[in-house]
């Protein structure tokens, strides 16, 4: 299934980008806006969702402005069973969404394959308050076949300003063999990472040809990198408090 599953990903890929191909340009030209405004991209998700947060964040050769919304208890390792349960009660958000320093400026990418349960959806839905322009990853085959968790039963991509479609399958398990009745091979975290990197490539294209210098981290193990980004952390660290130096050492 090893040759399977790398078919499926290149399929699945190339048709993300077909269906998807304007919407993420769109966002790529929000990414250049939020940059220049002085804001930052921001990022939320639960359980598994959460690996593409931090996928983007302080990575060499991606953008510096960049910040995760870790809410430890959603997250894996505080426990799997009990992230999967507080996802899905409703209100839950609201304390720690009080919290966030979320700016008329920022751009905020909510990311649930699912997109039914409370917690993601009131995250957009207070970011949105907050004046931010939202985007959700979800898969909309959910939608299809799904009832959503949330009180006002609406799915994230009802309460986002640009919903993306990672087109996952329900479930998210994409192979089958032999007379085994479960889905298998998720494919949700492979192709959300090339969306959201696609869309960051082509922001830092985009700025480029506007006479910008995108704000790009070097990898700490390039020569001559640790200036390059101390630069970058003195920048953004007033506003994402993971990029602090005495949180850090390069």
């Amino acid at each position: 299934m090893l040759t399977a599953y790398f078919e499926e990903i290149q399929k699945k890929l190339q048709f993300v980008l077909n269906k998807e191909k304007e919407k993420m340009e769109f966002v790529s030209n929000k990414v250049v806006e939020t940059i220049q405004n002085d804001g930052i991209i921001q990022l939320f998700g639960c359980g598994h969702s959460h690996i593409l947060t931090e996928e983007v964040f302080y990575r060499a050769g991606g953008l510096a402005p960049i910040k995760p919304i870790l809410i430890e208890p959603l997250m894996l390792h505080e426990g799997a069973i009990r992230s999967s349960q507080l996802e899905r009660q409703n209100d839950y958000a609201e304390e720690f969404m009080k919290k966030q320093d979320i700016q008329k400026h920022d751009l905020v990418i909510v990311i649930s394959t699912s997109g039914i349960n409370p917690v993601p959806i009131d995250v957009a839905i207070h970011a949105k308050k907050a004046g931010a322009y939202i985007v959700g990853l979800s898969s909309f085959e959910y939608h299809k076949s799904q009832s959503s968790r949330h009180n006002s039963g609406q799915y994230l991509a009802d309460v986002v300003d640009l919903p993306l479609n990672n087109h996952s399958k329900l479930g998210d398990g994409t192979l089958h063999y032999k007379d085994f009745e479960v889905a298998f091979g998720p494919t949700s975290t492979v192709i959300g990472a090339a969306i959201l990197n696609g869309i960051l490539a082509e922001a830092i294209k985009l700025m480029i040809n506007k006479g910008m210098k995108p704000p790009v981290f070097i990898s700490g193990n390039v020569a001559g990198a640790d200036d390059h980004n101390k630069t970058l952390l003195n920048k953004y660290s007033d506003r994402i408090d993971l990029l602090r130096f005495n949180n850090n050492t390069l």
